[in-house]
């Protein structure tokens, strides 16, 4: 059995990092997917030239880590992790080395392999109404919905190229990240959920912007089509934290594959635990 566990938007809280050590502890997964919004809220880098995350990264991640290496052995799990759009990418650079030295695997634009599996990562999300823009990019066209931030407009914690901001999306990066690859293995950890879904529902009903209605599904159509036509085995998402509590459900499907969210809005730890051969019984665990 190949146990795992999926956790998404944690933002920075220690107190669901600790639930989670603990939960690491007394289960003992193979596995550990984090989908990103990981650490304490990335705009306060706009604010503050010298912000930085490190003594969370290195003083209370790794340091638990350490901890959970020591107790667990050769049961340490894999985990893997990405960024999401509440993640300043200035702060990339720690989670790469971190993942040099073994504590995990960064994932965002790559594939790695897993016990038969092939495990994708891809942090961007839609444009939103959220100043930084880090891990935003167009979705399918230059389209922004109304209320929404275009990724030129916003603002981002290291230097990108105007063309990139402007021009690049979701739909061409999923193309160059997947190939012709098969997916029938696949596992994607996205952030986004998919458009359209029961994942990605928001609290926006009967919102207007200039006398236009605000779409209440804030998911990404690329992610969404990159699902009906590629078909991966399982996807893995967050970035909505009510959507469950709106729609009532954590998992959906989009035609033979599969789609968990780990998003919560409340402060509680949320952790998805699975079988990667046996999805059917995932089950939802709130603590």
């Amino acid at each position: 059995m190949i146990s795992c566990f999926f956790v998404s938007d944690l933002h920075g809280s220690i107190e669901r990092f600790s639930k989670l050590f603990t939960e690491i502890i007394k289960r003992q997964p193979k596995a550990i997917f984090m989908g990103g919004d990981i650490l304490p809220s990335g705009i306060a880098s706009l604010a503050s030239s010298g912000f930085t995350h490190d003594d969370f990264i290195t003083g209370f991640l790794l340091a638990h880590l350490n901890v959970l290496r020591d107790k667990l052995g050769e049961h340490y799990p894999d985990i893997f992790i990405i960024m999401g759009n509440d993640d300043g990418r200035y702060e990339e650079a720690a989670l790469i080395k971190a993942g040099a030295d073994g504590y995990w695997n960064y994932v965002h634009g790559k594939k790695v392999e897993f016990h038969g599996f092939d495990i994708y990562g891809y942090s961007y999300v839609p444009p939103t109404p959220f100043l930084l823009k880090d891990w935003e990019k167009y979705d399918v066209s230059r389209y922004v919905d109304p209320g929404c931030i275009s990724p030129e407009d916003g603002k981002h914690s290291f230097p990108v190229a105007h063309n990139n901001k402007k021009y690049q999306t979701i739909h061409e990066d999923l193309i160059a990240l997947a190939g012709e690859n098969n997916l029938s293995r696949a596992i994607f950890l996205f952030h986004s959920p998919p458009y359209k879904t029961k994942l990605d529902r928001a609290a926006l009903d009967g919102q207007m912007v200039d006398h236009v209605p605000v779409d209440v599904h804030i998911g990404s159509i690329a992610i969404q089509r990159f699902i009906e036509d590629r078909q991966p085995y399982l996807t893995l998402h967050g970035h909505v934290h009510e959507s469950t509590s709106l729609t009532g459900c954590w998992r959906d499907k989009i035609g033979e594959t599969e789609m968990f969210s780990a998003a919560h809005d409340g402060p509680e730890l949320v952790i998805i635990q699975f079988n990667i051969e046996d999805l059917g019984s995932a089950c939802r665990i709130i603590i």
